[in-house]
C-alpha cells in the first residue's frame, strides 16, 4: 500500500502516514492500483477516522475486501465538517466508488411548463433544463403525477396543450376542443383576454391558490347569472365543484412552505428511500428510490448517505421530515443550507399532529416498497436457479447479456446489448452499437461486429464477462457468437440463442446450444423459459428504438451536411441564394460558384455530391 504525496509512489509507511495526519476536517478516498477510486469517506478528524481502517482487529468483511485492494489514500483538508461532506457527495456523484452506498436513480424531476411569453400560453410536461421564457411548476415526484395533474388543468381550465407548430397552422378545433379539454384559440373560439384569464386561474390553482380561484369564478358565475346568461353560469358552476374536488385531493391542509418527507427501510443489502414532496401547499406525490449498498448497513446510515447524494443540484426544500433519525444532522444542515444559498434548512424527526402521520405514512409507503422489492427479486432468484438447472451448469447465473440486431432492408442497422442480474434489467449497463462496414442486411457480420466491440472494451478495462451470452437467433447466429468469443480468447461463458417456433408463438420459442443440433425445449410455463423471453423482448424493443432514432435522424439529414468544407454558414447562404434544397440541386457549377463564400472547387463537388 503507498500513499500519493507527491508525483512519485513512495512505499507505504503506515506508522508515519498516519503520524502526519492533520486532526482537521475532511475527505479521504481509497485508491485501487489502477487508479479506480473504491471508498470516499468524510471525517470531522481525519487523523482519527483513517487510523481505524488501519486496525488489525474489529473491522467488518467490507473493509477488509476494501482495504486488499487499496494501494494508496488520498486526503484534502476542508475548512468545516460542512465542507467535507459537501465534498464528499460530490466524489460519490463522480467516481460511483463501489464500496459507498449510491444513489442509483438519479434523473432529474419532471415539471409543469406554462408559455407565459406567449400570445395563448400552453400547458406541457417538461424535464430537463429550464432555459425558456414562461413559468415552470414543480417539480413533482413522477413523470405520471405530472401528467394526472396536466390532465386536471386541462379540464377545470381549457388551455391548449398542442405543439407550437400544430397550434399555427389548424384550421378547424380538434378533438381537444370536442371532449371539452381546450377552449380552441387556434381558430379563434375564445378571445385573447378570456383565453389570459383561463391561463391566470391555471398559473394560481399550480400555486396552491385555489381559494382565490374559486372565489373569483363564484362572482363570474354571480355576475353570468345576474345578467341572465344561465349556461355560462352553469359552466362556472360545474368548474367550481371540479376545482374543490380536485383541490381536496392535491393540497396540504394548513401547509405553505416547501417541505420533504423522507423515510427509509433496509433489509440485508436492500434498501428503499420514499420520497414525497409538498411545494406551497400542493402534494407533488412520492417517488421510491433504490440505492445501491456495499454490504448490509443501518437505515439511518443509508438515508444519510442519501440525502447528500440526492439533493446536489436539486431544489432544496426549507425543511425535511425524516425517518430514521440522522445522528449526522447538523453537518447535513449546514451543507444543505450552503447548497441552496441562503435560508436555514431544518431536518426534522420528532413530530406531532399532521406532520407526524405524513412521515408514518412515508415510513409505511418505504416498507411496502421494500416487501414488493423482495418479492421481486426473490422471484427473479427463482427463475436465475430455473435457467441454471435447465442448461445443468454447475456455476450460479447472477448476469446475463443478450444481443438482438434492428434494421429495415439494411439500412440504419443497430445492435443492442442488455443486461439482466439477480435484481433484474440493469439499465446504467445497457448499450447500442451503431453497425457500419457490413453488407447490408449481412445479420451475422452485424452481430459479430457488436460482440467484437462489446468484448473487447470489457477486456480492456478488466471488467468481468457475463455468465451467459444470449442471442436472438438461431443455430447460426449462435455459431457465430461462439466464434467470436472464442477468438478474443473470452472462456466460461454459456452462449445460448433463443429461435422462434410455429406461427412465431411465444409457446413454441426454443433454445438452441453450440454443437447440439437438437433444440432444448422448455416447458411453456418453465420460470427459465420466461426469463429468457422477457429478456430476448428487452433487448428487441431496446434494438428497434435506437434503429428507429438513427434512421429518423439519416432522414432528416441534409445531403449538404455530408460536405466537407461546406458549414452552417455557408450552406444557410446557398440555401438563401436559390431559396431552398431544390433550386440548389438544380443550379449548375457556375451557378453555384456565384455564391459569396463557395470556390469553383467546392461548388464542383457539390454538385457532384447532390447529382451522384
Amino acid at each position: 500500500m503507498a500513499i500519493m504525496g507527491t508525483d512519485a509512489v513512495v512505499p507505504f509507511d503506515s506508522r508515519a502516514f498516519l503520524r502526519n495526519l492533520p486532526h482537521k476536517p475532511g475527505v479521504y478516498r481509497m485508491i485501487a492500483p489502477d487508479g479506480e477510486v473504491l471508498y470516499v469517506g468524510k471525517a470531522k478528524d481525519l487523523a482519527r477516522r483513517v487510523a481505524q481502517y488501519f486496525r488489525s482487529s474489529g473491522q467488518g468483511v467490507r473493509n477488509r475486501a476494501m482495504m486488499a485492494r487499496t494501494a494508496r489514500v488520498e486526503i484534502t483538508v476542508t475548512a468545516t465538517e460542512a465542507e467535507a461532506l459537501l465534498l464528499e457527495n460530490n466524489l460519490i456523484k463522480a467516481h460511483r466508488p463501489r464500496y459507498n452506498v449510491l444513489l442509483r436513480d438519479d434523473k432529474s424531476y419532471p415539471y409543469i411548463y406554462v408559455s407565459t411569453d406567449q400570445r395563448f400560453p400552453r400547458l406541457a410536461f417538461h424535464r430537463g433544463a429550464r432555459r425558456g421564457g414562461g413559468r415552470y411548476f414543480g417539480p413533482y415526484a413522477s413523470a405520471g403525477a405530472v401528467r394526472e395533474t396536466l390532465g386536471q388543468l386541462h379540464k377545470l381550465f381549457r388551455v391548449r396543450q398542442c405543439e407550437d407548430s400544430t397550434f399555427a397552422n389548424r384550421t378547424r378545433p380538434c378533438l381537444e376542443y370536442q371532449i371539452q379539454r381546450c377552449s380552441a384559440p387556434c381558430v379563434g373560439y375564445i378571445g385573447e383576454t378570456e383565453y389570459r384569464r383561463d391561463v391566470e386561474d391555471a398559473i394560481r390553482f399550480l400555486e396552491g391558490r385555489s381559494d382565490e380561484v374559486v372565489a373569483e369564478l363564484v362572482s363570474r358565475m354571480e355576475s353570468a347569472a345576474a345578467r341572465l346568461e344561465f349556461e355560462r353560469a352553469a359552466r362556472y358552476r360545474d368548474q367550481i365543484e371540479q376545482l374543490r374536488r380536485v383541490a381536496e385531493r392535491q393540497c396540504v391542509a394548513g401547509e405553505r412552505g416547501d417541505v420533504d418527507v423522507l423515510a427509509c427501510a433496509v433489509e440485508g443489502r436492500v434498501a428503499v428511500v420514499q420520497v414525497g414532496r409538498v411545494r406551497r401547499g400542493v402534494n407533488l406525490g412520492t417517488r421510491a428510490f433504490h440505492p445501491r449498498l456495499p454490504e448490509a448497513l443501518p437505515a439511518e446510515e443509508v438515508l444519510e448517505a442519501f440525502i447528500g447524494q440526492y439533493y446536489l443540484g436539486r431544489e432544496i426544500p426549507d425543511e425535511l421530515l425524516v425517518d430514521p433519525a440522522l445522528p449526522g444532522r447538523t453537518a447535513l444542515e449546514t451543507m444543505l443550507a450552503g447548497q441552496r444559498g441562503g435560508g436555514e434548512v431544518r431536518i426534522v424527526h420528532r413530530l406531532r399532529g399532521r406532520r407526524a402521520r405524513w412521515l408514518e405514512m412515508a415510513r409505511r409507503n418505504a416498507i411496502h416498497a421494500l416487501s414488493l422489492r423482495l418479492t421481486v427479486e426473490e422471484g427473479q432468484r427463482r427463475r436465475l436457479e430455473a435457467l441454471q438447472a435447465a442448461l445443468g451448469w454447475s456455476r450460479a447465473v447472477e448476469r446475463i447479456e443478450c444481443f438482438d440486431i434492428s434494421h429495415t432492408g439494411g439500412e440504419a442497422t443497430v445492435a443492442s446489448c442488455v443486461v439482466f442480474d439477480a435484481e433484474g434489467p440493469r439499465k446504467s449497463d445497457y448499450r447500442r452499437f451503431n453497425i457500419e462496414g457490413v453488407a447490408p442486411g449481412d445479420d451475422y457480420a452485424a452481430l459479430a461486429q457488436a460482440l467484437e466491440r462489446r468484448f473487447r472494451r470489457r477486456l480492456r478495462e478488466g471488467a468481468a464477462p457475463p455468465d451467459v451470452l444470449l442471442i436472438d437467433g438461431g443455430p447460426g447466429q449462435v455459431a457465430r457468437a461462439a466464434d467470436v468469443l472464442s477468438g478474443l480468447g473470452v472462456e466460461d461463458v454459456f452462449v445460448l440463442g433463443i429461435a422462434k417456433g410455429e406461427g412465431r408463438r411465444p409457446r413454441y420459442d426454443h433454445l438452441v446450444l453450440p454443437g447440439r443440433a437438437a433444440a432444448l425445449r422448455l416447458d411453456a410455463h418453465s420460470p427459465a423459459l420466461r426469463l429468457i423471453q422477457q429478456i430476448r423482448d428487452e433487448a428487441h424493443r431496446f434494438a428497434i428504438t435506437g434503429h428507429r432514432q438513427r434512421r429518423a435522424r439519416a432522414r432528416n439529414r441534409s445531403p449538404l451536411e455530408e460536405i466537407r468544407g461546406l458549414g452552417p454558414k455557408r450552406r444557410q447562404s446557398l440555401l438563401k441564394h436559390f431559396g431552398g434544397l431544390r433550386g440548389v440541386t438544380r443550379a449548375g457549377v457556375e451557378d453555384l460558384a456565384r455564391v459569396p463564400g463557395i470556390s469553383r472547387r467546392l461548388a464542383q463537388e457539390i454538385y457532384e455530391t447532390l447529382h451522384s
